[in-house]
């Protein structure tokens, strides 16, 4: 069996240390961040997370789904001590895309920097580092039964699933009062996510993120602090500060917090995504759901002789 169309053969890692400063979406604190390659030998090491406090290494956070923990609008870990980070789903997106499977991804603050709001800043960094590639063959999470999760009911119905599938598929649908029902359809490849993915902005209604940032502040939460027309598609009544950038944009960014949602399971899908309103918490939802059912998916590597 070939390696599925647009991926790379084998594992890789950064080809030299990448290097970024932002502020956080939610805590608006500045953020230093320095992603460093993993050696030739570093089997199992996968995506790690490393805080930092005045120079300090204070904890180190695998992605691991079990360190998930439930926050406002983006997805975070947290080892049991308490040492967190948040809004990680553009950055492994960026890095599952681009086929850097091992790293390390240090940080001085609590939150990864929103950027401009895309994943398209990380796909520049990343692609502008190069990537080497690693002695052990690439893997995949291959799906082997069709699963579903739901919540709500009527409009406010949430459903997704997942299917066998030879390739990284994906069908999300989003509905936004003032712009209709959109949908995004297609595979998800190193290419097509740069271009069709990547550049899509994470979004919201002004007039609800002013109530949001007030009642994040009562309740000691970091709720879109740093929220700003410069790193969001600001959305005033039926129109968005500045333009679109995609006719789409709102579906697509939902496929951009998706696949990164996705990708804490530790590497690309071999399976079909189907989401209907998709959140945060039900991306969670439908990969614990598949994690959890061992007979539902298997690991897949393909023989050095196949072709790309």
């Amino acid at each position: 069996m070939n390696v599925p169309h647009g991926w790379q053969r084998l594992q890789g890692t950064l080809a030299r240390e990448l290097t970024i400063r932002g502020h956080g979406l939610h805590t608006g604190r500045w953020v230093n961040v320095r992603i460093v390659p993993a050696m030739q030998d570093a089997a199992g090491h996968g995506i790690v997370f490393r805080r930092l406090h005045a120079g300090r290494v204070i904890g180190e956070l695998s992605v691991d789904p079990a360190l998930r923990r439930g926050q406002p609008l983006c997805t975070m870990l947290q080892t049991p001590e308490g040492v967190g980070v948040r809004t990680i789903e553009h950055l492994l997106a960026s890095l599952l895309v681009c086929e850097i499977d091992h790293a390390t991804v240090e940080l001085d603050a609590e939150e990864v920097p929103i950027l401009d709001g895309s994943a398209r800043p990380w796909i520049d960094a990343i692609r502008a580092c190069g990537r080497v590639p690693l002695p052990r063959a690439k893997r995949f999470i291959r799906v082997l039964r069709p699963m579903t999760v739901t919540d709500g009911v009527g409009k406010s119905l949430r459903r997704m699933s997942i299917e066998p599938a030879a390739r990284y598929e994906m069908r999300v649908r989003n509905d936004l009062k003032g712009f209709g029902a959109l949908t995004w359809d297609g595979v998800v490849t190193p290419s097509s996510f740069a271009l069709e993915i990547a550049p899509s902005r994470s979004y919201g209604r002004v007039k609800w993120a002013i109530p949001a940032i007030a009642a994040g502040f009562a309740r000691g939460l970091p709720i879109l602090r740093g929220a700003r027309p410069s790193c969001t598609a600001a959305i005033v009544g039926n129109r968005v500060l500045g333009g679109l950038r995609f006719d789409d944009e709102f579906v697509r960014h939902r496929v951009l917090d998706l696949v990164g949602d996705l990708a804490m399971a530790g590497a690309p899908l071999l399976g079909r995504v189907t989401a209907e309103r998709p959140s945060h918490e039900m991306n969670f939802r439908l990969l614990s759901a598949l994690l959890a059912d061992r007979g539902a998916w298997e690991w897949a590597e393909f023989a050095e002789t196949d072709a790309a």
